[in-house]
C-alpha cells in the first residue's frame, strides 16, 4: 500500500525529502503522496512538512497496521496469510476460529488491543492499545501431541533473540516461556492445541511482549515491565514482531528434525536465568525446593532436590520461581 511505501522511504531519509523525489520515486502523483502524508500522520507518525524542502519524518514511528506489519514480515512464511485488529477480545480466540474454519498454517493474527488476553491458568493480560505486541499464529505440524508443549520453549527462544536484536536489552528465559529483562516479566506465551485421537488438529500459539508501557497496574508493578521502559526509549513494534518469526522459523525447522529440543537445548540453557540457581518448585501436589541445571531434551526442567535426587519438572500446572521472588 503506498502510505507503507512512503513511510519506508521516510524512515531511510536523514533528512527532509522533496515531495517530487517520492513521486518519482513511487511513480505516484503529488496528490497520491499528500494523502499518504495524511494516512500516516493519522495513525500516529510526526511528519513535518516545510515548503521548499518536502517532508521529514520527526522521529521512530510505532505505527501497527496490517499494511506496516506485512512490509515488515515480507519474505516470512509466517504471516502470509495475516489478520490485523485494531481491538478484539483475544487473538488466540481469533485464530482458534480461523482454524476451524480451515486456515493454513502460518497465519498470523494481531491486535492492537485485547479485551480478554489470556495467561496461563486463565489469568488476564494487561493488552491496553498501542502498547504492546499481542499476537497468535497457526501451526499444523504433523508430529506426536506428546511435542507440542516444547513450542513454547521454542517460541520463548525466538522471543529472546528477537529482543536483543531490536532493542539490544538481553532478554532471559524463566522456564519455562517467560522473558525477562532485568528480573521482570516482559513476555508471556501460551499455547493451546487441538487434538484428534493422536492427531494434532492445529496448535495455536499466543505471545504478549510489553513493548511500549509506561506503566503497570498496582497489583503487577513489581513484577512486569516493558522494554521501553528498560531501554529508556520507544521500540518498534512492526519490526519487532518481523523479527520474532524470523527467528521462530530457524528454530522451529530446527526443532522438526528431531521434534524435541535436542539440537536446541544448550542454546536454550543459555539464556535460562535461572540456571545453576536455587529455584522453588510449585506443584499442586506440594511445594518444594532444590537447584534447576537446565532442560532436558524433552524440555523438561531438572532440578536437584535437597536430598540429592535429579527431578524432572514439566510444565502445566507447575511453576517455577526464585527462592526469594519471581526470578
Amino acid at each position: 500500500m503506498l502510505k507503507s511505501e512512503v513511510l519506508k522511504l521516510l524512515k531511510t531519509s536523514k533528512d527532509f525529502m522533496s515531495g517530487q523525489m517520492i513521486c518519482d520515486t513511487l511513480g505516484v502523483s503529488r496528490t497520491a503522496v499528500w494523502k499518504a502524508i495524511k494516512q500516516l500522520r493519522s495513525e500516529g507518525c510526526t511528519i513535518e512538512a516545510v515548503s521548499n524542502k518536502g517532508y521529514c519524518l520527526k522521529e521512530p514511528a510505532d505505527i501497527l497496521s496490517a499494511d506496516e506489519i506485512k512490509g515488515a514480515l515480507e519474505g516470512s512464511r509466517i504471516g502470509k496469510e495475516l489478520y490485523y485488529y485494531p481491538k478484539t477480545d483475544s487473538t488466540n480466540i481469533r485464530i482458534k476460529e480461523l482454524a476451524d474454519g480451515g486456515a493454513l498454517g502460518g497465519t498470523l493474527a494481531v491486535a492492537d488491543m485485547q479485551t480478554f488476553g489470556k495467561g496461563r491458568r486463565g489469568r488476564q493480560w494487561f493488552s491496553p492499545p498501542g502498547t504492546g505486541i499481542w499476537m497468535s499464529v497457526l501451526l499444523r505440524p504433523r508430529f506426536e501431541p506428546g511435542s507440542a508443549s516444547m513450542l513454547t520453549l521454542v517460541a520463548a527462544m525466538a522471543v529472546a533473540g528477537a529482543i536483543k536484536e531490536v532493542s539490544g536489552l538481553d532478554a532471559l528465559i524463566k522456564w519455562p516461556n517467560d522473558i525477562v529483562v532485568n528480573k521482570k516479566k516482559v513476555c508471556g506465551i501460551l499455547t493451546e492445541m487441538s487434538i484428534e485421537s493422536d492427531y494434532i488438529n492445529y496448535i495455536i500459539c499466543g505471545i504478549g511482549i510489553n513493548v511500549n508501557h509506561d506503566s503497570f497496574p498496582e497489583d503487577i508493578k513489581n513484577t512486569a515491565t516493558s522494554l521501553a521502559i528498560e531501554k529508556g526509549e520507544k521500540i518498534c513494534r512492526a519490526e519487532l514482531i518481523a523479527s520474532v518469526w524470523k527467528h521462530f522459523e530457524n528454530y522451529y525447522d530446527r526443532f522438526l528434525q528431531t521434534e524435541d529440543m535436542s539440537q536446541l537445548m544448550d542454546e536454550y540453557n543459555s539464556l535460562l536465568v535461572n540456571k545453576d540457581s536455587e529455584v522453588r518448585v510449585l506443584d499442586p501436589k506440594g511445594e518444594w525446593s532444590g537447584r534447576a541445571y537446565g532442560i532436558n531434551a524433552e524440555g523438561s526442567l531438572l532440578v536437584e532436590k535437597e536430598d540429592g535426587s535429579l527431578a524432572k519438572v514439566y510444565s502445566g500446572e507447575v511453576s517455577v520461581r526464585g527462592i526469594y521472588g519471581y526470578v
